[in-house]
């Protein structure tokens, strides 16, 4: 019987009381046991970064979930953080190399909502750091003070690219999502294509597409929404999650 792939999970690094703890949410933890069949392991976000050459090889994939903080604001450019926006530098530092690093070593990549905007500005993109403020778009942004399934239900939908990886998973060309992001994509970093796109024009998926017929891309696919919200109730979320699975599977075949 073959092992389960090991999926890396990058921890985020939280203060409760006088200590630093490291922190991944569950809901990613079980959807990656229960949407992926694979098997979790934490990675810490500690300053300065821990050097992930050595551990990267000994994953499968890589799992970069959503987060109560944002990316620093310098890291896609010159403007500066409002006030109030909650931000982790010890996860931008390990998330931000940990992209690139995945990409090179071919390592399968599942990004949700921050993870989305991570590999964004991992590859050279830019954020808009207020989505709701700029005319044109949507507020994105889930009702706090709503219990946690109307925060996590079916908010807009989004059309999925023709002939797009989502496409396929879903069958169709217009599926519903939540929404719970006050930033989004404004540049598109270079090698990446669009997957999805919200009826406002926002950007809510990606996949990595270098164009390079003699040297495919790994597995990279981005999304804004949240699909490990009762992965096993919602067929196209758990469909993203088996795809990303599938190739967490061939990489562990590749590697053993």
């Amino acid at each position: 019987m073959r092992p389960s792939p090991l999926v890396g999970l990058p921890c985020d690094r939280k203060q409760f009381g006088h200590h630093p703890f490291q922190a991944v949410g569950e809901k990613y933890v079980r959807a990656v046991v229960d949407g992926a069949g694979c098997l979790p392991v934490l990675l810490p976000s500690l300053a300065p970064p821990l050097g992930h050459d050595d551990l990267l090889d000994q994953l499968d994939g890589l799992l970069l979930t959503g987060a109560p903080s944002n990316i620093e604001p310098h890291h896609y450019g010159n403007e500066s953080s409002y006030e109030g926006n909650l931000h982790d530098p010890a996860r931008d530092a390990n998330t931000l190399g940990l992209v690139r690093l995945a990409i090179g070593r071919g390592l399968p990549v599942l990004a949700i909502c921050r993870g989305l905007q991570e590999v964004n500005v991992a590859l050279g993109g830019t954020l808009h750091q207020k989505v709701h403020e700029i005319v044109g778009f949507n507020d994105h942004r889930e009702d706090k003070s709503e219990p946690l399934g109307v925060q996590y239900a079916p908010s807009h939908p989004v059309e999925l690219a023709e002939g797009g990886w989502l496409h396929r998973i879903a069958g169709t060309r217009e599926v519903m999502v939540n929404s719970l992001h006050g930033q989004g994509l404004r540049d598109l970093a270079p090698g990446l294509v669009v997957e999805a796109t919200a009826p406002d024009g926002l950007v809510e998926a990606v996949r990595l597409d270098r164009g390079r017929p003699d040297a495919p891309d790994p597995f990279l696919l981005a999304v804004q929404w949240h699909p490990e919200w009762r992965v096993t109730e919602n067929p196209f979320y758990l469909g993203i999650f088996q795809a990303f699975a599938a190739a967490c599977r061939q990489r562990a075949e590749q590697r053993q």
